[in-house]
C-alpha cells in the first residue's frame, strides 16, 4: 500500500497533533496518532486523499513559517488565533482538521490475533483514559440482551460474483444495493427476471464487521465518512458497501406523515409532491410502507436499548414544554424511534452495543444485506457484483422513438472494463449523488438539480456525576421530538465518532472526552429544501440565510434548553470555536450571535435526496410518476434521488417504500 503522506506532511501532522493536545495528557504518542491518520487515508485514498494533502499544505502556510519547529506554546497560540477564532471561511474549513486528529486519537486500536480483536483492546490506553468498555467486556445483568451474533441472515458467498463469474447479459441490471436498489432487485427478481446487482463498494457481511472504528469507517463509508459539499459546509455520510447506507445507519424508520408520530403542523409531504407535479397515490404509498414494515419487523425500540440518552431527551422535552408558551411546543410529538433492528421484543432484538454507524457485527440489524438481498439471491437467483462502478448506460432507439437501454458499461475492481447487456431493463439506485452522476454520464439531461438535505448538528450536555450511568452503553439513537419545522434526536457515538463531533479545542476537548460516560447528547434535524445541485460529480449546497439559518439557530437553542431542563450542568453546541453554554445565559441571543453563517457550526447530513425528481412534465423532472426516466422505455430510478421535495425526516423507510411503490404494484417492465 502506497504511503499517503510525504515526510514533510508527516512532520506537520505530528506538530499539529502535539499542539491540539497542548495542556492535555496523552495516553498514546503523537507518532501513534499520525500513524492512525496515515492508516485511515491509506485506505480511503482517491480524491479525498488528494483533498487532505492540499488542506495540509494550505494549513501549514496559514499557521505561519517554521510551524513544526516552533515550541508547542507558540503552535497552540497560532492555531487558536488563526483557526479556532477565525471568521474567514477558508480558515474555518481548515480548522476541521482538528476533528480528524481527535478522531484518530480516540479511535486508536491495538492490533490483535484477528481483525477487530476486542481482547487485545481490553487494556486500550485511550479507552482507559475515558473509562470506556468495549461491548465484549461489558457486564450485562438479568433481562439484558446478550451481545452475541445472530447467524443465518447473511448473503451466501456463492451469490457474490467477480470478473470470472460475471455473465455477458442479464434481464435486469440494478445499480446500487442500498435501500432503493435492494427492494427493487428483490421485487423484479421475484417476477422471474434474471437480476444482476452492481455495487461500487465492498462485500462486508456481519462476521467481517468489528469495532475498530477507523477500519470500518474507511471500508464501509464513501470517502471514509469525510465526503463534503464543495464549500465544505456539510459532511455528507453515505454507505459504500453491499447493503448501502442500511449497513451503517441507525435504522430509524419514520413515515413522512403519521398520526401520533408526526407533528400535526408539519407539511404534508405527499400532498406537496402532488402540488408540484408528482402525483403519488398516498394510499398505495402507505401500503408500501406497510409491506416494508412487515418484512423488516419495524417497530418501536425497546426502552432498555436506549436507556440513557433516550429518556434524557424525552424527559427533558417534557420539562421544557411544560414551561413553554409556544403553542407549537404543546403539539410536539416526543416518542421512541421505530427501527429495523432485531426485530424489537424478540430473541434477536438489538443488543445495543452502540456501534450502529460502524456496522452491526452481530447480525441483528435487519438491513438490506440481511433481508432483501439474501432473499433475492437465494429464492429468485439474483447475483451481486461488488467493488464495481457502473460507468454509463448504453442506448439504442426503441420502435416508438424513445431511448432503450441495451447495456451497461462497468469498471471492475481490477480496473478492467466490461459491457454487460440487458434483455429487459435497468434500475438505477445508487443514491442522490451517484445516480445523478451516472445518469449525467449516460446523457440524461436535467439530472442533479434541486437536491435536498436533512441537516443535522449536535449539542452535547455534561450531566452531574452519577446521573444516567455510562451513556455509551446503549443504542446510538433512541428517541425523538418532532417540533414541526425541525426534529430533535437523541444520539451517542463510540469514542472515535464522538471525538470527531465533540466541540472544543486543546485541554477543553480532552476534558470533555474524559467525561465520556457523563455526557449526554442529541442533535437537531431540519429540512433544507431543494438548495443543492450535483455538478461535475460534486454536491454544491448552500443554506439560505433568510430561511434556513433562523431555523438552525432556533433548533440549536431549543435543544440546549431541553438539555438544561433535563439537568445538564453545561452544554457544548457544535460550534467551530467550541464555546461552552452555562445555565442562566440568554440562549437565544447566544445563538443569534454565534451563528452568522454555516461555517460557524458543524453540519452534516445522512439523508441527501432529490436531484432526479419525479414530475409528470419532463421539463421539471427526470422521472415520471412510475419512476421511469422520461424519454426512455426501460430505465427506472428507485432511490431517494426521485423525491421532489425534502421529506423532513430520516429517509431510509421512505426510500424503501418508494422502491416498493415503483416495482411491486405491477411489473415495471411489463
Amino acid at each position: 500500500m502506497t504511503a499517503p503522506f510525504n515526510f514533510g506532511q508527516l512532520k506537520f501532522l505530528k506538530a499539529l497533533t502535539e499542539a491540539l493536545f497542548h495542556g492535555a495528557p496523552m495516553a498514546i504518542t503523537p507518532d501513534q496518532v499520525v500513524a492512525n491518520v496515515t492508516e485511515l487515508f491509506a485506505k480511503v485514498g482517491g480524491t479525498k486523499l488528494d483533498e487532505i494533502r492540499l488542506s495540509l499544505t494550505a494549513t501549514e502556510i496559514v499557521l505561519g513559517p517554521m510551524f513544526a519547529l516552533a515550541d508547542v506554546d507558540d503552535r497552540a497560540a497560532r492555531i487558536k488565533a488563526r483557526l479556532q477564532n477565525s471568521q474567514l471561511d477558508l480558515f474555518q474549513d481548515m480548522a476541521r482538521l482538528r476533528g480528524i486528529i481527535y478522531g484518530c486519537y480516540y479511535g486508536h486500536w491495538r492490533p490483535g490475533l484477528e481483525p477487530g480483536d476486542q481482547d487485545a483492546n481490553a487494556a486500550n490506553p485511550v479507552h482507559r483514559q475515558i473509562d470506556f468498555t468495549l461491548p465484549k467486556h461489558r457486564v450485562r445483568g438479568a433481562g439484558e440482551v446478550p451481545i452475541d451474533r445472530i447467524d443465518g441472515r447473511e448473503i451466501d458467498d456463492a451469490h457474490i460474483l467477480d470478473a470470472s463469474t460475471l455473465q455477458d447479459d442479464y434481464d435486469v441490471i440494478v445499480i446500487g444495493s442500498g435501500a432503493g436498489g435492494a427492494v427493487a432487485a428483490y421485487n423484479v427478481a421475484a417476477r422471474g427476471y434474471k437480476v444482476l446487482i452492481v455495487e461500487a463498494g465492498p462485500f462486508y457481511p456481519s462476521p467481517r464487521i468489528n469495532h475498530h472504528e477507523l477500519d470500518m469507517v474507511a471500508n464501509l463509508f464513501k470517502h471514509g465518512a469525510l465526503q463534503t459539499s464543495t464549500n465544505r459546509d456539510f459532511v455528507v455520510f453515505q454507505g459504500r458497501c453491499v447493503g448501502g447506507s442500511s449497513t451503517i445507519n441507525n435504522g430509524i424508520c419514520l413515515r413522512v406523515n403519521e398520526a401520533g408520530r408526526t407533528h400535526p403542523d408539519a407539511v404534508d409531504v405527499l400532498a406537496k409532491w402532488n402540488s408540484v407535479g408528482a402525483p403519488i397515490d398516498a394510499a398505495d404509498f402507505h401500503k408500501s410502507y406497510d409491506a416494508i414494515q412487515q418484512r423488516l419487523g419495524i417497530a418501536k425500540i425497546e426502552p432498555r436499548s436506549g436507556r440513557h440518552n433516550g429518556p434524557h431527551l424525552i424527559n427533558g422535552w417534557q420539562s421544557y414544554a411544560a414551561t413553554s408558551t409556544e403553542p407549537k411546543d404543546q403539539r410536539a410529538i416526543a416518542d421512541w424511534f421505530a427501527k429495523n433492528f432485531g426485530p424489537p421484543n424478540t430473541p434477536t432484538a438489538c443488543a445495543y452495543c452502540g456501534y450502529c454507524n460502524a456496522g452491526c457485527a452481530y447480525g441483528r440489524r435487519m438491513g438490506m444485506a440481511q433481508t432483501y438481498l439474501p432473499d433475492a439471491c437465494r429464492d429468485f437467483g439474483a447475483r451481486i457484483l461488488p467493488g464495481t462502478k457502473a460507468d454509463r448506460i448504453v442506448w439504442q432507439t426503441a420502435h416508438d422513438g424513445r431511448r432503450e437501454a441495451e447495456a451497461v458499461k462497468l469498471i471492475l475492481p481490477d480496473g478492467s472494463r466490461a459491457l454487460v447487456r440487458v434483455r429487459v431493463g435497468v434500475i438505477v439506485a445508487g443514491g442522490t449523488i451517484a445516480s445523478s452522476k451516472l445518469l449525467d454520464r449516460s446523457d440524461i439531461e436535467g439530472t442533479g438539480y434541486q437536491v435536498s438535505l436533512n441537516i443535522a448538528s449536535p449539542v452535547v450536555a455534561l450531566m452531574p456525576p452519577g446521573v444516567g450511568g455510562n451513556a455509551w452503553d446503549e443504542d446510538q439513537m433512541a428517541s425523538y421530538v418532532d417540533c414541526g419545522d425541525f426534529l430533535l434526536e437523541s444520539h451517542f457515538q463510540p469514542p472515535m465518532a464522538m471525538a470527531s463531533l465533540m466541540p472544543g479545542w486543546f485541554a477543553d476537548h480532552a476534558e470533555r472526552m474524559k467525561n465520556f460516560g457523563r455526557v449526554h447528547s442529541a442533535g437537531i434535524l431540519f429540512p433544507a429544501d431543494r438548495r443543492g445541485r450535483v455538478k461535475d460529480g460534486k454536491l454544491e449546497f448552500s443554506l439560505d440565510t433568510d430561511d434556513d439559518l433562523p431555523v438552525l439557530r432556533r433548533a440549536m437553542a431549543t435543544l440546549t434548553k431541553v438539555h438544561f431542563a433535563a439537568g445538564a450542568l453545561e452544554c457544548y453546541p457544535a460550534l467551530t470555536r467550541g464555546q461552552t453554554i452555562t445555565p442562566g445565559i440568554d440562549i437565544d441571543a447566544f445563538f443569534e450571535d454565534a451563528i452568522a453563517e454555516a461555517d460557524d457550526v458543524t453540519l452534516s447530513s445522512s439523508h441527501p435526496h432529490g436531484g432526479n425528481a419525479i414530475n409528470e412534465d419532463p421539463q421539471y423532472g427526470v422521472v415520471d410518476a412510475d419512476c421511469r426516466v422520461h424519454g426512455t422505455t426501460n430505465v427506472l430510478v428507485t432511490d431517494a434521488s426521485v423525491f421532489p421535495t425534502c421529506i423532513r425526516v430520516n429517509a431510509q423507510w421512505t426510500t424503501m417504500a418508494m422502491a416498493h411503490y415503483a416495482t411491486a404494484r405491477s411489473d415495471p417492465f411489463g
